[in-house]
């Protein structure tokens, strides 16, 4: 049984991923970040908060049909040639370990900044070691194939990072990574020379040794994330929740001010209320979020010093709100009232978002 090309299957992946993606909200014409952040894209804050899954995830996440369209004509072009100058497992291995130091790079060169993802800085793998192969058998290679294949992957690649320079949205560093780690890989993966020469014997362990040095260089000098991405989704999921519970409150304060106005209903015990179930809730919800550490560096970080300011503002009108019940002095009443109304007025909520983080193809 004929075994399937690799290059058919990647290209097979990456379509059914953005299908999936499709059907699960992302956009097919503009570059959105949401969804192919859930799914895996290469974002500084999540990778290097321990989800390092996502320098391979992201090679098959893509921002638009325009975007994955031209990654695979190019993965297509130049795909089938390779993997025939490398055998299967040589070329998928060169196609991985091209995009994880184009990954790498990117995440060194984009900061925190950029949610990126694509296959193009493997394929920039790809044209790297289909240099690297024409140069080891250039004295095989017809002199005019070697012409037209090597210097046309080489003006490829230079107009395609050339472009990128002039364009935002275009992860080039990705692009050079992947070119830089798919040539390594090329040489380190050459099949063996007949011939036994020296120098070519030095160059696949030269190669690959170079390769893991890269490697090693890019984890070790990897910049810290300016927040980590755990306690930003935490602190969102207490926005979420709070938003919730002060709708909530806002509601039994209504009811309780009704009440009080309709009579029937004791000062002490529409004080008693007010401290059970607003009181008391501002409370624990303003130790709630003030027990989350947020760098402040995070988007989600303003919003929530927002709420604690809100909380602790609601808090203490409802308890002033409920000495003036037991007081039964309408000046204090009002004055809480009053307090109430300038928390709402002076708060402004919107649930945080990356907003400083912007969609980044490669």
């Amino acid at each position: 049984m004929p075994r399937i090309p690799v290059t058919f299957a990647l290209i097979a992946a990456n379509v059914a991923v953005f299908a999936a993606m499709l059907w699960h909200g992302a956009s097919l014409w503009h570059f959105s970040s949401g969804v192919q952040l859930a799914w895996g894209a290469n974002f500084g804050p999540a990778t290097k908060d321990g989800e390092w899954w996502r320098l391979g995830s992201a090679l098959f996440l893509h921002f638009g049909i325009f975007h994955l369209g031209m990654n695979m004509l190019s993965l297509w072009d130049c795909g089938r040639l390779v993997e025939r100058m490398y055998d299967h497992g040589r070329f998928l291995l060169i196609y991985l370990a091209a995009g994880l130091m184009g990954n790498l790079l990117s995440l060194i060169a984009q900061g925190d900044k950029a949610v990126s993802g694509g296959a193009s800085g493997a394929i920039f793998g790809v044209y790297g070691a289909l240099m690297a192969y024409l140069w080891l058998e250039r004295s095989r290679v017809h002199a005019k194939d070697f012409k037209r294949l090597f210097w046309g992957a080489a003006l490829f690649s230079a107009l395609s990072i050339g472009l990128g320079l002039q364009i935002t949205g275009i992860d080039n560093a990705a692009h050079i990574g992947g070119l830089l780690g798919g040539g390594l890989c090329g040489l380190a993966l050459a099949r063996a020379d007949a011939s036994g020469e020296r120098p070519r014997r030095l160059v696949k362990p030269l190669s690959a040794i170079a390769y893991l040095l890269c490697i090693v260089l890019m984890l070790t000098n990897m910049p810290a994330p300016r927040y980590r991405w755990s306690e930003e989704q935490r602190a969102r999921a207490e926005i979420l929740h709070f938003l919730g519970e002060d709708a909530q409150i806002g509601m039994q304060w209504s009811e309780i001010l009704d009440r009080a106005q309709g009579g029937g209903t004791s000062f002490a015990q529409l004080a008693g209320e007010v401290e059970t179930q607003v009181t008391s809730q501002y409370e624990a919800s303003f130790e709630q979020l003030s027990r989350i550490h947020l760098d402040a560096a995070a988007p989600s970080a303003p919003t929530l010093a927002i709420l604690r300011q809100y909380a602790e503002k609601r808090r203490d009108a409802s308890r002033a709100l409920a000495e003036g019940l037991l007081a039964q002095d309408p000046e204090r009443v009002n004055q809480s009232l009053e307090m109430a109304r300038q928390a709402v007025e002076q708060t402004q909520v919107v649930p945080g978002r990356p907003a400083s983080a912007h969609a980044a193809g490669k």
